[in-house]
């Protein structure tokens, strides 16, 4: 029978408040730190050690479109290195950061699930395989011609 205790009592409340508050706003606010710390009767520095543990969970806003790379061994083995090399010098920005426009921050991803079409990135919510830098290129393409934004390409 479920619980009928609120989330924030329940063992291990952190993550699934962190993921609801990301899915909010897009990021963790430094200000909501106490407040989880408070709400959950732990230390800022447990909070802050959960939100820093795991990659997923930004502490800045993220650009108006977010492009993971895969870091996964198939991914790797097909060239994702390279891909991963061009992708930063095409934005002009390194991993955990965002295009100085807004348009685009760049993070690396520990598996896609895409394997058989290696290298994989996701743009968004797509999963692209089998990627390459002219693919990556025609990607940032549309993606400024859909959009009318001014993604750095």
């Amino acid at each position: 029978m479920p619980s009928s205790r609120p989330t924030r009592t329940l063992p291990g409340a952190t993550l699934p408040i962190l993921h609801a508050i990301q899915n909010a706003w897009g990021y963790i606010p430094d200000e909501a730190l106490p407040r989880i710390a408070t709400a959950l009767n732990l230390s800022r520095a447990e909070v802050q050690g959960v939100v820093s543990f795991y990659h997923h969970f930004r502490r800045t806003p993220p650009g108006r479109h977010v492009v993971q790379v895969c870091r996964a061994e198939s991914c790797l083995a097909m060239g994702a290195d390279a891909l991963e090399a061009h992708v930063r010098a095409t934005l002009g920005i390194d991993v955990h950061q965002t295009s100085a426009d807004g348009a685009v921050t760049l993070e690396p991803v520990y598996c896609l699930g895409n394997c058989a079409c290696s290298p994989s990135i996701r743009v968004d919510d797509d999963i692209h395989g089998r990627m390459s830098p002219r693919r990556f290129d025609a990607v940032v393409a549309e993606l400024r011609a859909t959009s009318g934004e001014g993604v750095t390409a």
